[in-house]
């Protein structure tokens, strides 16, 4: 086993200028969700010349791929973001996922024979609201995957990121145009029905679990002061802990939604826009695995404090981790005090530290699917898709 250890670790070692510059040349292109073309496209190269089969156009999306490569019985899938933020490029560092994901497969195809795994790279185009994975998974594209794994950045390292469930909406209210100075009895404000909406959330806020979460913004309220606005819209996110509890957060947001229409007098459409986002379920088997040997990285994985806890966010991920057997971790960029989202985390995002975090990220990821291959027990439970109790 360490002879097969260390051929991974040589593997991406040999490979590590490359993958540092793959993680920056998608850093300094930044393309938003289903818009990752040059992404997609220098990904599914970069694993074209290292030997794995690709195939593009997954589940009917131009930026999702599938490459493969072993005949092994197990089939270890390692999953690769590159959709960007609008305006603030990659704050969320997905380049370093894409480039992690490459890595850990090469590491691990260098090996495969031997572990008897087939090794998958799945590209999966936006993550940032667009829901490509869950569109994959309902295509089937994860049917033959018994793991899925991979990273995500942040400013510490945790063994699973925390997640909320979430659900996005576009919520149009039409009004009625008048002047609003000379003839403003004639109009039906559309924009003050957002207003109403609003401050119905914000009572509602008092009454909400700690682990729900609104936000949202107007993308339209109107063009001209002295003109009722006839139009007016909202992009509204809500989250909770679970699927189940998201349901009811919901309907009474969206009650919020219809009381801006009814106190108006606009009409109003309610719309998703995206699939929902499960809540992530950790493997602990693999999570134990990968925790092992990041620590050997000489990074110390933190504690899940509350404080950390509530530091949620979500992913399609979570959906995958419903049905295979899956782990996200958050690998450190030194990013502090910038965080995800922040313009300051996308600068850390190509740092030195975020260029160390795509090798070792690398290296734990394959070392994980080399030992879940080659233990007997967790391989047999993967062969099965078996999950583990609440996850």
């Amino acid at each position: 086993m360490s002879d097969l250890h260390g051929a991974v670790r040589q593997a991406i070692e040999d490979f590590a200028g490359d993958l540092v510059s793959l993680s920056h040349q998608i850093h300094s292109n930044p393309e938003v969700s289903f818009e990752e073309y040059e992404s997609a496209a220098l990904l599914q190269q970069t694993l074209s010349d290292r030997g794995f089969a690709v195939e593009t156009g997954v589940a009917g999306l131009e930026t999702a791929f599938m490459a493969s490569r072993g005949e092994g019985e197990l089939t270890i899938c390692y999953m690769a973001e590159y959709d960007a933020l609008p305006d603030i490029g990659h704050a969320c560092g997905h380049n370093i996922i894409a480039a992690a994901a490459v890595g850990a497969a090469v590491g691990l195809a260098a090996v495969s024979d031997q572990a008897d795994v087939q090794v998958k790279v799945a590209g999966t185009p936006a993550e940032e609201g667009g829901g490509g994975k869950v569109i994959m998974l309902d295509a089937g594209a994860f049917a033959d995957a018994h793991a899925a794994l991979m990273v995500h950045p942040g400013p510490k390292d945790l063994a699973a990121m925390p997640t909320l469930a979430t659900a996005l909406f576009d919520i149009r209210y039409r009004g009625v145009a008048a002047h609003a100075s000379a003839f403003p009895e004639h109009g039906v404000n559309a924009l003050d029905a957002t207003t109403v909406a609003q401050a119905a959330i914000g009572a509602l806020r008092q009454h909400l679990a700690p682990t729900d979460r609104i936000h949202g913004i107007i993308t339209e309220g109107g063009t001209m002061p002295q003109v009722v606005p006839a139009f007016a819209s909202m992009r509204y996110q809500v989250r909770s802990a679970t699927v189940e509890s998201l349901a009811i957060l919901e309907k009474r947001v969206r009650r919020c939604f219809e009381a801006g229409a009814l106190a108006s007098g606009a009409e109003v459409e309610i719309e998703s826009v995206a699939p929902i986002y499960a809540e992530l379920r950790a493997d602990t088997d693999l999570t134990s695995l990968y925790v092992r040997h990041i620590d050997s990285r000489e990074r110390r994985v933190s504690e899940l404090t509350p404080r950390a806890q509530r530091a949620a966010g979500s992913t399609d991920m979570g959906n995958v981790s419903h049905v295979v057997p899956s782990i996200h971790p958050m690998i450190g960029i030194g990013s502090l005090p910038a965080v995800p989202h922040q313009p300051g985390f996308a600068r850390a995002a190509a740092s030195e530290d975020a260029d160390q975090a795509v090798v070792d990220a690398s290296i734990a990821l394959a070392l994980t699917g080399l030992d879940a291959a080659l233990d007997e027990s967790l391989r047999t439970r993967l062969l099965n898709r078996q999950l583990l109790p609440g996850g």
